[in-house]
């Protein structure tokens, strides 16, 4: 497995943010994650894009960190907030999802990021049960969904 820095509007990454948007709208019957995200939030320092290739150079996973500071959705000084983590159906129980998270952590810790945080739904218990595994506790609620009941945000100090 190869993972790569990439731009947030990288084909690939396009490619795969159009299958996770899919896989939200069964999972939750709406259009998709309407968090506005913009290229610029994931340039280092302040974020970061990554995307995990296989064998035959097939984008199969992805990940990202943007810097957020405190702010009217709930956000505080230094957090450092996860977004479009995703792995392809047949690649899934590999790990990837794991490996892609961990170099998130290590460079938002090195960019001087507190701690990270996500915002999840409670129709992803798989994503739900990898970020408690790897740290994560619940929090308060943050980001766009902050005040929908399906909504679960997670934090862990970096």
């Amino acid at each position: 497995m190869n993972i790569r820095r990439v731009r947030f509007d990288h084909p690939d990454a396009t490619k795969l943010n159009d299958e996770v948007q899919a896989e939200y709208h069964l999972r939750y019957g709406d259009g998709g994650d309407a968090t506005a995200l913009d290229p610029a939030d994931f340039h280092p320092p302040r974020g970061l894009y990554l995307i995990a290739y296989d064998e035959h150079d097939r984008p199969v996973a992805t990940g990202g960190w943007r810097s957020q500071d405190r702010n009217e959705e709930g956000n505080e000084d230094g957090d450092a907030e996860l977004k479009r983590m995703y792995v392809v159906e047949e690649m899934r129980g590999r790990g990837l999802a794991r490996r892609i998270l961990a170099e998130l952590e290590e460079d938002a810790r090195a960019a001087g990021r507190l701690r990270m945080v996500l915002e999840t739904g409670t129709k992803q218990p798989e994503a739900i049960a990898l970020y408690t595994s790897s740290g994560y506790a619940p929090c308060v609620k943050f980001g766009y969904y902050r005040h929908y009941e399906d909504s679960r945000c997670y934090a862990k100090r970096l």
